[in-house]
């Protein structure tokens, strides 16, 4: 067997590609999605290393240059190795969505970069079929890359609120329009060859367009516009990967683009709401949409007194939402919940497929306290269970448990899946004040006969509580 460069490269592709996919498969399940994230980035480090041995009897073109670009590309593969590692190691939990959000964004930007440095040699003879991929692919990079940027500073809270103007949806065509036809220019006209101005032209228009496509919409629909963005991404590197025929590439950009895409219809399905519903329309932007009048009163709980109740409770389900994440009250959750559990109480966790900021971001947060995998349910499974629950205690959490949803048909977020914990025999709701869910709009849940609700910063509550327990077993010590 010959190991030239290009078959060791060609075996390594084929292993990177394998271990992307054996990743992703693994993280479908909370208990192997740890080692799944650790096999896709191996996948990864082992195409990184790959590309270098172009400049060793692949690519001739590039041994003049050698010297400079692997120091090039050593400086780039160290810089962006330590960023991510410092980002990772200090963002927070609910930061998290954010650090996705910017991550999309950078895989966005690397495709339209390869596009832009074909699109610039105008010394090559291009092809049409894969100058279009590039061009396309320069287009969603580029239109990924800002918009993604933008969603991260609405989620971080650097940009408040939404911006939008008469004929927004006009105005957002005719920029879309405009970029379209350059770049149909670039393809079909100047076959490849177009001017630099012209081609600058093009990435300024995509980057402006996924500006403004992402400030008219609300900040309750980022995490839907991020998953969006995810599949723009992945599409954009599959492309270049065809361009440059680099397999790797190609089946990660496919693998990427899929899986986004399913998560963004699973995200938008979650909340009765289709994909261009999201884009287009004007929820969710914190203005208080109108869903006719709520009969009944708030009613405030003491912490202890709730601990008690639950103490004494045969069945207990909580619900938890970003508020938990907020607070970062998971490891006394936990720490009360097997209070409860020692004492012969049975207790599970309903998990709302959008709570937290973005799919799975409760699971990571209870995984992160130790909370065992056999607790944790999904909506579908644990909904029948709520009307069986002696309490159910949601967390931090607002639209996910609404019962409008299911009952008014005059609320913005009629038909959307909830968690029936209106359905248990007792609802306590620990929240910091009386504000609005995320979306605007304001819980039925709150006013029910069967709730009350326990103000304050979720881990001092779970603090009192695990204080109230103790001192009901052990007479205060």
């Amino acid at each position: 067997m010959n190991l030239t460069p290009q078959f060791i490269i060609d075996a390594c592709y084929f292993a990177a590609a394998f271990l992307f996919i054996y990743g992703l498969k693994r993280m479908s399940s909370p208990v192997t999605a740890r080692s799944g994230i650790m096999v896709a980035g191996i996948g990864m480090l082992v195409a990184v290393l790959a590309s270098f041995l172009y400049y060793f009897g692949v690519n001739d073109a590039a041994l003049p240059h050698l010297g400079t670009n692997v120091v090039f590309a050593a400086v780039a593969l160290f810089l962006g190795t330590a960023w991510a590692w410092w980002s990772g190691k200090r963002v927070a939990m609910t930061a998290m969505p954010q650090m996705v959000a910017l991550y999309n964004g950078m895989g966005g930007g690397a495709a339209a970069c390869i596009a832009a440095v074909e699109l610039l040699r105008t010394n090559a003879v291009h092809q049409t079929i894969p100058l279009l991929l590039a061009v396309v692919g320069a287009l969603i990079g580029a239109v990924s890359l800002s918009g993604s940027l933008i969603a991260w500073a609405k989620l971080d809270g650097r940009i408040n609120g939404v911006w939008r103007i008469g004929g927004q949806q006009i105005l957002n065509g005719i920029v879309f329009l405009a970029t379209l036809g350059v770049g149909i220019y670039i393809v079909f006209v100047a076959h490849g060859h177009a001017a630099p101005g012209i081609v600058a032209a093009f990435f300024i228009g995509a980057l402006i367009f996924g500006v403004m496509m992402t400030m008219p919409i609300g900040g309750a629909d980022m995490p839907v516009v991020i998953s969006l963005y995810n599949a723009f991404t992945g599409l954009a590197v599959g492309f270049e990967g065809y361009v440059l025929q680099n397999p790797a590439l190609m089946i990660a950009g496919m693998v990427v683009g899929s899986a986004g895409t399913l998560l963004t219809l699973l995200m938008a399905k979650a909340m009765n709401r289709s994909v261009s519903n999201v884009i287009f329309s004007n929820f969710g932007d914190g203005g208080g949409e109108q869903q006719g009048e709520i009969k009944g009163s708030q009613k405030p709980a003491e912490a202890g007194d709730a601990a008690i109740n639950m103490r004494y409770a045969s069945k207990v389900i909580i619900a938890p939402g970003y508020g938990l994440a907020v607070a970062q009250a998971q490891h006394k959750l936990y720490e009360f919940v097997k209070l409860l559990t020692d004492a012969g109480v049975e207790v599970k966790f309903a998990i709302h497929p959008v709570a937290g900021r973005m799919p799975g971001h409760m699971n990571v947060l209870l995984a992160e306290a130790g909370v065992p995998y056999d607790m944790i349910y999904d909506l579908e499974d644990i909904n029948g269970e709520f009307k069986e629950a002696d309490v159910a205690v949601v967390i931090g959490a607002n639209d996910t448990v609404n019962p409008a949803a299911r009952t008014n048909k005059s609320s913005p977020i009629y038909g959307m899946p909830i968690l029936n914990v209106d359905q248990a025999k007792q609802v306590y709701v620990i929240k910091r004040g009386q504000g609005k869910g995320y979306s605007g709009v304001e819980n039925e849940l709150f006013f029910a006969d069967n709730c009350n609700l326990v103000y304050g910063d979720a881990q001092k509550v779970m603090v009192a509580m695990i204080q109230a327990v103790k001192s009901l077993e052990g007479g205060g010590h």
